[in-house]
């Protein structure tokens, strides 16, 4: 197997570390109290950095994630990790198992920018990336000049990179309303954090766009939050999952790098996120390192995309677990 070639880097995301439920196809095995989810966050951070990991994503509404990232940084005092968080989402199941009701709510209002950015600007000096949290036109927070206004305040006042995260169908539009705003002529946003992967392919247009203006592209949900895993929950998968199981018998690695990889190659973003939940998963992610896709293969898996309203429907049933 070659070294990977790609200039992307797998970046580690905390949702899965730093609350004890999340949308995904889970065992729901592990211990999830508070002790034992801090001791396992550590561990995976220990590990992800070891193997080469520098890029670490999280935010308020990942439960306990922005806080363990803080004091696992300030505790092992690194000088050359990359942090990235998000504002817009507050964590309310409060650690309650098997919540009922939303276990984060959604408010982009300026208040809720002050509020947590207060908590978020302790990752500084390492802070990198600041983004909108699942960035919408329903929310109006590309609309709303004061809460634009604060995000160029924070620009100017600590170098940071203000960015934007997507989710849903209407991500492709929503990301090129983004890269057109401006107040006063500055540009607003700089990084785009972006849900692709071989289902989800809608945002792929506007991907060329984000990059030929320099912008930093970071992908997310690379494993469809589980659903690239044989399920027979999903037999209209079955043309991707035999694929799947081809390639990693090939490259001798699992299905979940094959999918990484896959965004690695096809569209090179700057980083692509593990999800991972525990070590034995993020070695398994990493694998994606130690190999490369053909163009032959990755034309191949670009063919199971779906249609994203479907895509982003059937992801709206998965459980919390």
């Amino acid at each position: 197997m070659t070294e990977n070639p790609s200039k992307t880097k797998i970046g580690l995301g905390m949702a899965a570390l730093g609350r004890p439920e999340y949308i995904n196809i889970d065992d729901g095995n592990r211990d999830k109290s508070l002790v034992a989810f801090r001791a396992n966050a550590f561990k995976v951070l220990d590990a992800a950095y070891e193997k080469g990991v520098r890029y670490f994503d999280t935010a308020p509404s990942y439960g306990k994630g922005e806080e363990f990232l803080k004091d696992w940084q300030d505790n092992r005092a690194y000088t050359d990790v990359v942090l990235g968080t998000k504002w817009g989402y507050t964590y309310v199941a409060n650690w309650e198992l098997g919540y009922d009701g939303p276990h984060e709510v959604k408010e982009h209002s300026l208040e809720k920018l002050t509020e947590q950015w207060e908590f978020s600007k302790g990752l500084l000096p390492f802070l990198e990336y600041y983004q909108i949290h699942s960035a919408t036109f329903e929310s109006g927070v590309l609309q709303n000049r004061p809460v634009l206004e604060k995000l160029l305040e924070i620009k100017r006042t600590t170098g940071l990179t203000i960015g934007i995260s997507t989710s849903g169908p209407n991500q492709k539009e929503v990301i090129e309303n983004a890269l057109q705003i401006r107040i006063d002529g500055e540009v607003v946003f700089d990084s785009f954090q972006v849900t692709f992967n071989m289902l989800e392919q809608a945002v792929l247009p506007v991907l060329r766009d984000i990059k030929l203006q320099d912008k930093k592209l970071i992908v997310k949900e690379a494993l469809a939050n589980g659903r690239i895993f044989k399920n027979e929950k999903y037999p209209q998968y079955q043309s991707l999952y035999t694929k799947l199981k081809t390639l990693a018998e090939k490259y001798e690695v699992g299905v979940d790098a094959i999918a990484l990889r896959y965004v690695m190659d096809k569209v090179q973003p700057d980083y692509v996120l593990s999800g991972a939940a525990d070590i034995h998963q993020l070695e398994q992610n990493l694998k994606a390192n130690s190999f490369t896709l053909n163009e032959e293969e990755l034309a191949e898996l670009t063919k199971e995309k779906v249609n994203s309203k479907a895509y982003w429907e059937e992801r709206s049933q998965l459980s919390w677990d």
